[in-house]
């Protein structure tokens, strides 16, 4: 969980329709011991083809011609069949279930870190978390599912139907489509954790008659792709990925080559988490992951700072809508941005630690790269994975800085610095936060953010939301076991 320059010539920017405008070992890869030597885009515009439902706020407006890279920028992927293109968002997180109002609180520098309420944790060591409150599944779930499920499935459903809608992918519109040729791909890290532990509790207490049947199927890690098929009858590839806080990329990943070797059109991919809960926050205090600045919550996570003392559990779900440009371009939809490539790649060096050379690190965000066909002077913003441990924090700065040689224009935030660590669903969330970087021009701050590591030399955007035209972003996660993840996004151009 802790492990972890730009080019293009004078073009028309395509964005998105105004309506969204503005233990010991444990321990050392928790944070508690460092690695040595580390170190306003208008919203849409129609093209023939690409259709806006609110086409009086449509407008456009050149994009800044950058400085040429050292070398010659890699041809991109031409094929309409095998581009991937993001045609929809949904989610659920600690500033509610709206994409706008979360970018926008992300923008302010606000912190959805507080005291948890939701269980008894006044004995525990760490009383606070990123936990959501007033989360609503009405219209998205039925009443008497929504009181069985665990909240992991809860999220899931909401973030994954919003984006549906958002892409203009309803019920009705699903109807008339190929379903066989739309596929689910929503990861979770923990699973219905809750369910799990409350299954547990009825066996140790009561024996194993007053089981629940759903203790099983509402605690396995594979239900949240499932319980989302069963319910808008998606018939195409359909499974779970758990790597931890990794997850949610390798879902991105591994939709787009679903989408590229023609076995989707659509892909609903993404990553879930509800740990939020007193097995959750009591298993990774064992781990002494966590930061115990139960004093001032909202200013524990500080990602890079020299005072961070681990990182703030957090929760919800990130969902995309992951297109063939082929199949966008035939329905009309209104595009947001481009999935370029990405990678996954593993540490294989220990359950917990990061490498101390960063090379599982280094080498994932440089094929991601190849994969995505772009130079590392494309490269200007990076969404890290930042989770404000002592370790993680450095080694993949040190990372970044082995692979960018010149990291001058490149701008680098931490969204967990405000939402804390949604494990599995963090990627979900940061990639929703790298795309509206790219949409509206502005990146959010880095908070918290009072006495900068003398080794971090890069722009961590910090405290004051920042203008920046994105060209071409990069989103990082990895997780324990040493599995790294990287997802490439840009503005989508024809």
């Amino acid at each position: 969980m802790t492990s972890i320059g730009s080019t293009c010539s004078s073009s028309v920017q395509f964005g998105k329709r105004e309506a969204r405008s503005t233990g010991a070992s444990f321990a050392q890869y928790g944070g508690l011991r460092p690695v040595e030597n580390m170190q306003m885009f208008p919203p849409a515009t129609k093209l023939s083809g690409f259709v806006s439902t609110s086409v009086s706020a449509l407008r456009f407006r050149k994009v800044r011609s950058m400085a040429a890279p050292s070398v010659s920028a890699p041809k991109r992927e031409k094929d309409p069949k095998k581009r991937v293109v993001i045609t929809g968002m949904g989610l659920v997180s600690v500033f509610g279930s709206d994409i706008d109002t979360y970018y926008n609180k992300l923008l302010e520098g606000e912190s959805g870190i507080s005291l948890i309420d939701r269980f008894e944790a006044s004995t525990f060591s760490v009383r606070f978390a990123g936990q959501i409150r007033d989360f609503s599944t009405k219209g998205y779930i039925d009443g008497k599912n929504d009181r069985r499920l665990d909240d992991c499935w809860r999220y899931c459903l909401v973030a994954g139907k919003k984006a549906l809608d958002d892409a203009d992918l309803g019920a009705q519109v699903l109807q008339s489509m190929d379903k066989g040729k739309i596929g689910v791909l929503v990861g979770t890290g923990m699973g219905g954790l809750t369910a799990f532990s409350n299954g547990v509790e009825a066996l140790i207490q009561k024996g194993y008659k007053k089981i629940t049947p759903f203790f099983i199927p509402y605690s396995i890690t594979n239900m949240g792709s499932a319980l989302l098929a069963i319910d808008t009858g998606l018939m195409g590839p359909n499974y779970s990925i758990s790597t931890a806080c990794a997850t949610a990329n390798y879902c991105f990943y591994a939709a787009a080559n679903h989408i590229r070797r023609g076995e989707a059109d659509i892909m609903v991919a993404g990553g879930t988490e509800a740990a939020v809960m007193a097995t959750g926050v009591g298993g990774f205090i064992a781990c002494r992951a966590l930061s115990q600045r139960n004093d001032e919550p909202k200013r524990a996570s500080r990602p890079w700072d020299k005072d961070r003392d681990g990182f703030v559990m957090g929760e919800g779900a990130g969902v995309l809508i992951m297109e063939s440009l082929e199949h966008a371009m035939k329905r009309g939809a209104v595009i947001i941005a481009e999935y370029l490539g990405g990678s996954v790649t593993c540490d294989a060096h220990h359950m917990t630690d990061p490498r101390s050379d960063g090379l599982g690190v280094s080498s994932c965000i440089a094929k991601s790269l190849e994969d995505a066909k772009v130079s590392p002077e494309e490269v200007n913003y990076i969404n890290a994975h930042a989770t404000s441990t002592l370790a993680g924090d450095l080694a993949e700065v040190n990372a970044i800085k082995n692979v960018f040689k010149d990291t001058s224009e490149i701008k680098m935030n931490a969204t967990k610095s405000m939402i804390g660590h949604g494990l599995g669903a963090a990627g979900g969330l940061e990639a929703i936060a790298t795309i509206k970087a790219i949409t509206t021009g502005w990146l959010h701050p880095t908070i918290n953010q009072e006495n900068l590591e003398p080794s971090v030399t890069i722009d961590t955007v910090p405290d004051i939301k920042k203008q920046h035209q994105v060209n071409v972003a990069i989103s990082n996660s990895f997780g324990f076991g040493g599995h790294n993840s990287v997802v490439v996004f840009a503005p989508f151009t024809p």
